[in-house]
């Protein structure tokens, strides 16, 4: 017995398009499709055949394996990357990501990159733009095993000592009529 080709119709139930108060019924359109093959049933030992086929030929397919490029770097490199991303961000007008960035020096141990951030919210800001960061300093780097740990230190204290002479030299670069000052007054710095 010879099975023969049916044709399939597909119903599709009226719609309704309502736009300005009117309603428009939009007649239901036929679908016909056809096939050469026989009809077979989701129950029958052919359909899990067909499916076991459809598995093998899936499992015969080999994903491309891309080798992304792992050149060493130095941690003067890195950090030249770094602070080339942040100034990137500043021109943007990102000037809190670039102050966190630029907050602390980070640490390179291996391809891992450790940075230390003083609170939770900083964290979460830096969190949000560590793709971007990632991918600027693993093009550039040409280093794509390149990882950002963040540590959160809530006693983060700025590491900057000022001293007498250091302040002066500071207000100096503001104000060099500072030492006309220092000179006509008699002032001493290390008193």
């Amino acid at each position: 017995m010879e099975t023969k080709p049916v044709a399939l119709q597909a119903v599709v139930e009226p719609q309704e398009i309502v736009s300005e108060k009117k309603i428009e019924f939009v007649s239901p359109k036929k679908v016909e499709t056809t096939t050469n093959e026989p009809k077979i049933s989701a129950f029958s030992l052919s359909s899990i055949r067909a499916k076991k086929a459809l598995e093998e030929s899936n499992k015969s397919y080999v994903k491309e394996v891309v080798d992304f490029p792992t050149e060493a770097f130095t941690e003067t490199e890195m950090l030249l990357q770094w602070t080339n991303y942040a100034k990137r961000l500043g021109d943007k007008g990102f000037k809190i990501m670039e102050s966190l960035l630029l907050i602390n020096d980070p640490v390179l141990n291996g391809f891992n990159i450790t940075i230390e951030l003083p609170n939770e919210g900083s964290k979460l800001d830096f969190e949000k733009e560590l793709n971007g960061l990632l991918g600027h300093l693993k093009g550039h780097l040409h280093n794509h095993d390149i990882t950002i740990d963040i540590i959160v230190n809530e006693s983060f204290e700025n590491k900057k000592n000022f001293n007498d002479q250091d302040r002066y030299n500071r207000l100096h670069e503001i104000n060099p009529n500072i030492e006309l000052l220092r000179t006509t007054f008699g002032l001493d710095l290390n008193a």
